[in-house]
């Protein structure tokens, strides 16, 4: 018995952009940004979560620090619950942090006084200021993950101190950097009380609370920006546009990654600590794999510097503070959110477009989830006993496809009728700028398969009274298609082979069609000179930045 003959597959143009990978389109699905402007335009200094326990009951909340004023979001409604802004007439909130139970609030400011505030009354329950505390500006402020009553400050005056709420005085004070401390946090899941900062001095050092000395120090390339504790052993530093990855187990930099063209201000983890999240003064937040330290996507690009940057709420939401005063918060949809977010969106396009009214609309969805109830209610049942249909497998068959006149042509060796009925008027189709009444897929399988079997010039070969007719359509196809890099080859082989045959007509007597023959091989000789001189261009443009990379 002889095979099946099978019909020629499809030739496809290769695809464009490559799929997307899961880390990617799971940071895309955050879309629904709100903008919230900050007091007076002030620049978004500090965004904050505070350290819950897996039980927090206020997982959601966080704090944003701008200008004089430290302001308290709810993350589930995003709105704002809390102001505090009891501070100095001519004083700068700085670093404003809730502790873990939801009650109190910590903040610095420009004036050098660490404060404590009840969130519950705005009421200051405590002040460290003076020769108690520091002198100069206070940058960082942070709770211990450990003990609700102690917190550790940072400032200019180039200490690292620790606190006890219920104290006048610090406790321990870390004397050894040589410029101003800007960043700093507790290091996690440790007893001792250790505390990581970082300098304009260009240093990280660890601190041991019990001990006067720093435990270690890594030297950098650049003043510290930002410090985040991925976990016990791993501290992920900002020095300019480089971070580094420091391994405290090891006493050495793990990796240096290098994501951004300007300086990094803000460091935030996501994922249970498998994701480092960047953002910088270029307007970029880029997500990084904490396993292999490559960028899993490039996140999103904002219209100002980014000074502040968090991920809230088990990754429901990201929070981004800009320069230019506003807290952009994208929010994660799921679910029935999700499911209700695009049809919301489904309704304003048919709205906006003037397919439906509203009323139509809302009657055509009642009835849409009426049917949907009913078929979730057949499915559950169970039918078993008579008119159970009985199906036999193992005795399939496929069937087989029918085939078009142009490939049924194709298969009896008809080839100039093939290639006509290839180029014959269908579902008229867009390429580039120009409509075509052929099957883009169709023409470059036809004519591939007429290359592969040497028969290009004999479907080509028109009698006199069509051939400047029948060649119209192809030199069209040409003409759209001759720039394109993907089917430059073959339509210089097609090409190539009309001027082969009618050569010597070009420029003479047509039957018909001769002078839309002509205007278009003109047509496609100013597009090749145009595509060689851009060639030519781009040519000479490689060269001059290779030479500044030499440079």
């Amino acid at each position: 018995m002889a095979a099946e003959v099978q019909p020629l597959p499809p030739i496809r143009a290769p695809p464009g952009p490559a799929p997307l990978t899961p880390d990617q389109a799971y940071w895309r699905s955050f879309k629904n940004q709100l903008l919230l402007p900050s007091p007076h335009n002030a620049a978004i200094t500090s965004i904050t979560t505070p350290d819950y326990n897996p039980a927090g009951a206020q997982a959601d909340t966080f704090a944003a620090t701008s200008g004089g004023r430290v302001q308290i979001y709810n993350g589930k409604t995003r709105k704002i619950v809390k102001t505090i802004s009891r501070f100095g007439v001519e004083d700068t909130a700085r670093s404003g942090v809730l502790r873990r139970d939801g009650r109190i609030l910590l903040a610095g400011g420009d004036s050098g006084v660490v404060q404590a505030f009840d969130t519950g009354s705005r009421a200051i329950l405590k002040q460290w200021r003076g020769e108690a505390g520091h002198q100069l500006p206070v940058h960082v402020v942070r709770w211990s993950p450990k003990v609700l009553t102690d917190l550790m400050s940072c400032s200019d005056d180039r200490t690292v101190r620790a606190w006890d709420l219920t104290e006048d005085v610090a406790k321990w004070t870390g004397v050894g950097h040589e410029d101003y401390v800007r960043s700093g946090c507790y290091l996690p899941d440790q007893e001792g009380g250790m505390i990581v900062s970082g300098s304009y001095d260009q240093t990280v050092r660890l601190w041991d609370t019990r001990q006067a000395r720093a435990a270690m120090t890594f030297k950098h390339a650049a003043p510290i920006e930002n410090i985040l504790a991925l976990n016990a052993n791993i501290i992920a530093s900002a020095a300019g546009s480089s971070v580094n990855i420091l391994n405290l187990a090891a006493g050495n930099v793990e990796q240096i990654l290098h994501p951004h063209q300007k300086t990094i201000t803000s460091l935030a983890a996501a994922h249970s600590g498998t994701r480092l999240l960047t953002a910088a003064l270029d307007g970029h937040v880029k997500i990084h794999s904490t396993s292999s330290w490559q960028i899993v996507a490039e996140g999103f690009k904002y219209p100002s510097p980014i000074l502040s940057c968090a991920v809230i709420g088990d990754d429901r939401h990201l929070a981004v503070g800009l320069e230019m005063g506003l807290l952009s918060i994208r929010t994660r949809l799921a679910g029935q959110e999700k499911a209700k977010s695009r049809e919301k969106e489904k309704k304003m396009a048919a709205l906006l477009a003037g397919t439906e009214t509203a009323d139509a609309y809302e009657r055509k969805q009642r009835k849409k989830e009426l049917r949907q109830g009913i078929q979730a209610r057949d499915r559950g049942k169970d039918f078993r006993g008579e008119g159970a249909d009985i199906v036999i497998t193992g005795n399939e068959r496929s069937r087989q496809k029918v085939l078009k006149p142009w490939q049924r042509c194709l298969r009896e060796g008809k080839y100039q009728r093939a290639l006509d009925l290839v180029f014959e008027p269908s579902q008229t189709q867009l390429i580039g700028k120009g409509k075509f009444s052929f099957d883009q897929e169709e023409v470059l399988t036809l004519l591939t398969a007429l290359r592969h079997r040497s028969a290009l010039r004999a479907a080509l070969s028109h009698s006199e009274e069509d051939e400047g007719r029948k060649l119209v359509p192809v030199l069209k196809w040409c003409l759209h298609s001759v720039t394109h890099p993907r089917h430059v080859v073959l339509v210089q082989d097609v090409l190539l082979l009309m001027l082969d045959l009618y050569a010597e007509k070009i420029g003479g007597d047509w039957s018909e069609g001769g002078k839309e023959v002509e205007a278009l091989l003109k047509k496609i000789e100013k597009r090749v000179r145009l595509g060689v001189d851009l060639a030519q261009r781009a040519r000479g443009l490689v060269g001059m930045v290779g030479c500044l990379e030499a440079g």
